[in-house]
């Protein structure tokens, strides 16, 4: 189990139940049960087989993860689950770290990772040992509002951002309303007296900012007053602690004068009330542009159709979505999007699948073929019988992968983390520090000026900017990649991504078509071609090799009759033989030729090795125990191949090629494509191998391949990029997954990688150096020096900018990459080695 579980006892007796894996009899339910009844404390053990499920009483004082090491122990672990929290109130990165340090000390949790820019939590937990209620408790002890989510995440945050975004802008818009007569009469007193400092314009502000602080404001106060008091500030509390302390000098000011040193009975009223209506309004921006920083996959999923046209019986009506069911039989009729996944029964068109795969060129329909829920049909009407509803459809996959990566964190963001931590309690002590320094070293009355500094190093450091830096470039970058058919499984794939120096691409499939044909049939002396084509293709119809497809294809496109093998038999490595129409065939390398004892034919020979010389694979065919005739195989090199090779490699990357080719065929394909470095004959078990040779040699590797044979690669690569068909995106060894097999979507992959780091690293940049800039002004260190001083008001503002600033850069993310651009070197920007 996880170091990192929580261990503190559970508070009273709780029931638990839970599922355990590997029971398979009953020897396996009395090992489960007395594994469970040697804890201290558990009680009402029972276990069923059937459910495979195991159900117990903790008395007070034992712990969920007892139970969880326990069955562990005895070889049947509890399978670990995921819960989804919706957390409100969270206002900059510090709350982050709180949250998580809550979460983690419930009993059980083996680990919680909370975003920021979406406001959930993720926590992890062996299934049913965990309470979702004690994960609520836990969360509103830290001071928070929390709700659940299903297993889903169903709850749509769209709608949260929606209601969050319509209270900001009620907010705002009272705070205005109620600020203006207060810096009307503030401001309005330097141009006519009558408005200056008398008791009545006072009391009418005192009255008016009460109203912007209980009203409008109270937010900053119930949230930043109780985790002050609890020790653990955020920026609630800094917001509460600087419109607080304006309003209160002001209040007594007002109605205390005599309280005040002489000539110290100043009013700040118009900096309280500008200071919260200033931050509602970043916050309201933030919340605008928050809610765009997800709008890829939301109109992603806005293109599956509300209703569907079902043939049930022989008769045509229109359901719901919902209401399909796998096996229904839909039509799609022209200019329609399609309402679910499934395969084509009858009809021809062409349907664009630019919402999955990123690419724009309609794909031609015909029966047999796939289709993708939300892609939008052509010309043509088609019926399709459903394979996958709900959850299970491309379009929800798609949305569930870039929901988790947008909800994870990149190994950077710990040391944001690290800092944000600290960096509240610091800015408290720096602003107490900045009042008590002005209050000792200027000249008298120095209470009021020694008060709106302080108040400015409150307001000025305000942490939202760092915290937003890195999860929202995060979010628009996979949304962007989503849109473009590029999927990250987590965001920590971004970074290391950028960090790759080597790719390393498996041929067949990704390089190359992936679908062999004969290219060249070179016939002995006195040998009928089509004859002996007609023969070949007779005995590899019995094989499932990929080129002995080629050669039934081939048979097939000339109109050829065979008959099945009489009698077949395969050698692993060499080739086939067997009877056909009476006759003997064997084919294959040059090798098996040997083996079987058949002499060469010097002119065929010759032949094969000029084939071989061209990126062809040459095939030899013996009847009756002579050398017949040569057949080439190729697979077509996939258009763009070239081009992205080029682009890898002006970017300063090392591309490597792996193949399980002969090593004369694979270094023509090489040296066709502008790959210097190959791996010819590979097994698959010797691609992971392969890859760690190229990480030896020159760092990190990204590997490539289709996601099935190449799976070991995939998982040993720093980074696995498995090429996807459209609909198989659940390839569980790969960090990434190009749902289209176009060449230039790998590139596109670095591009937006190292676009969202570049991103990143300037939000951090700038969030980090406003703080470290503006600090020490609003401290007032450069007013001895004749220096200008930083107001509350300003301060607020400066705070809101900064906020909207790294939101703004993060949506620039949404033209990054895009395959309109060269694919050559301009492409990718080289990197530094």
């Amino acid at each position: 189990m996880d170091a990192s579980i929580g261990t503190a006892p559970m508070p009273e007796a709780a029931p638990l139940s839970f599922p355990v894996d590997g029971m398979s009899c009953a020897s396996c339910v009395g090992r489960v049960e007395r594994a469970l009844k040697a804890l201290p404390g558990a009680r009402d053990v029972a276990v069923n087989l059937a459910t495979n499920r195991a159900s117990l009483v903790l008395d007070a004082g034992a712990s969920p993860e007892d139970v969880a090491v326990a069955l562990a122990e005895a070889g049947y672990p509890v399978p670990e689950t995921q819960s989804l929290l919706a957390i409100e109130g969270m206002s900059c990165a510090s709350c982050v770290g709180r949250v998580e340090t809550a979460l983690a000390a419930v009993p059980g949790v083996s680990g919680a990772s909370v975003n920021f820019a979406t406001g959930r939590a993720a926590i992890r937990h062996p299934e049913g040992l965990v309470a979702i209620p004690a994960l609520v408790a836990a969360v509103e002890s830290a001071g928070y509002e929390v709700r659940p989510l299903d297993d889903a995440g169903v709850v749509d945050p769209r709608a949260r951002q929606e209601a969050e975004g319509r209270a900001l802008r009620r907010d705002l818009t009272a705070a205005a309303l109620l600020s203006a007569p207060v810096v009307f009469l503030d401001m309005g007193g330097h141009v006519l007296p009558g408005l200056h400092g008398g008791a009545l314009t006072g009391l009418v502000q005192a009255i008016l900012a009460t109203l912007v602080l209980a009203w409008p404001g109270r937010r900053f106060f119930l949230r930043g007053v109780p985790g002050l008091l609890r020790g653990h500030p955020d920026m609630n509390a800094l917001v509460a602690l600087g419109a607080g302390a304006a309003y209160l000098y002001s209040l007594v000011s007002v109605s205390a004068p005599g309280l005040l040193p002489a000539g110290a009975a100043h009013l700040y009223f118009e900096a309280s009330v500008l200071i919260v209506t200033l931050i509602l309004l970043g916050r309201t921006l933030e919340a605008r542009a928050k809610g765009r920083t997800g709008q890829a996959i939301a109109r992603l999923m806005d293109l599956a159709p509300r209703t569907a046209r079902v043939v049930r019986d022989g008769v045509e009506a229109e359901v719901p979505l919902g209401a399909l069911r796998v096996g229904d039989l839909v039509r799609v009729r022209p200019g329609e999007r399609v309402a679910s996944d499934g395969l084509v029964v009858s009809g021809l068109s062409h349907v664009d699948e630019s919402m999955v795969t990123g690419e724009a060129v309609p794909v031609r329909k015909g029966p047999g073929d796939r289709m993708v829920g939300g892609t939008l049909n052509g010309r043509g009407s088609l019926d399709l019988r459903v394979d996958a509803v709900g959850s299970a459809t491309v379009l929800a996959q798609i949305a569930a992968m870039v929901e988790r990566a947008q909800g994870g964190k990149l190994p950077i963001q710990a040391l944001v983390d690290r800092v944000t931590g600290r960096f509240v309690p610091a800015v408290i002590g720096i602003a107490l520090a900045t009042f008590l320094a002005w209050l000792i070293l200027a000249p008298a009355p120095a209470l009021g000026p020694a008060l709106v500094n302080a108040v400015a190093v409150l307001i000025i450091a305000c942490p939202c900017a760092m915290g937003l830096a890195t999860p929202t470039a995060i979010m628009v970058g996979t949304g962007r990649a989503a849109t473009r058919g590029i999927l990250f499984r987590d965001g920590a794939a971004l970074q290391r991504l950028r960090d790759v120096r080597v790719v390393a691409l498996d041929k067949t499939g990704t390089l190359t078509e992936g679908r062999p044909r004969v290219t060249d049939f070179v016939a002995g002396t006195g040998v009928a071609e089509d004859e002996a084509l007609a023969l070949a293709a007779g005995l590899e119809s019995r094989s499932e090799h990929p080129l002995a497809g080629a050669v039934v294809e081939a048979a097939r496109a000339r109109g050829l009759a065979w008959s099945d093998p009489e009698s077949f038999e395969a050698v692993e490595g060499f080739g086939v033989s067997g009877r056909v129409a009476g006759r003997s065939v064997a084919l294959g390398a040059p090798r098996y030729l040997d083996r079987l004892g058949i002499p060469r034919d010097p002119v065929l020979a010759a032949r094969a090795e000029e084939l071989a010389g061209t990126r062809k694979s040459p095939v030899h065919l013996a009847l009756d125990g002579r050398h017949a005739a040569v057949l080439a195989v190729a697979d077509p090199v996939k258009a763009g191949a070239r081009e992205a090779v080029a682009a890898l490699k002006a970017s300063g990357l090392v591309v490597a090629m792996v193949t399980g080719d002969d090593p004369r065929t694979a270094a023509g394909v090489a040296k066709g494509l502008g790959i210097d470095e190959v791996a010819a004959g590979i097994l698959p078990g010797g691609k992971v191998e392969a890859v760690q040779r190229f990480r030896a040699a020159h760092g990190p590797v990204a590997f490539v391949g289709d996601g099935i044979n190449d799976a070991p690669a995939l998982a040993e690569a720093d980074v696995g990029l498995a090429i996807g068909t459209g609909t198989d995106i659940a390839v569980d060894s790969a960090d990434v997954v190009l749902m289209s097999g176009a060449p230039d979507a790998l590139v596109e992959a670095l591009v937006l990688s190292r676009a969202v780091m570049a991103n990143i690293r300037q939000n951090l940049f700038w969030a980090f150096a406003y703080n470290a800039a503006l600090i020490p002004v609003a401290a007032g260190v450069l007013v001895p020096f004749g220096g200008p001083a930083l107001s509350p008001v300003l301060a607020a503002g400066a705070m809101a900018v900064s906020s909207v600033f790294v939101l703004g850069n993060a949506l620039r993310l949404r033209r990054a990459g895009g395959r309109a651009a060269p694919v050559d070197g301009t492409f990718l920007a080289p990197r530094a080695a």
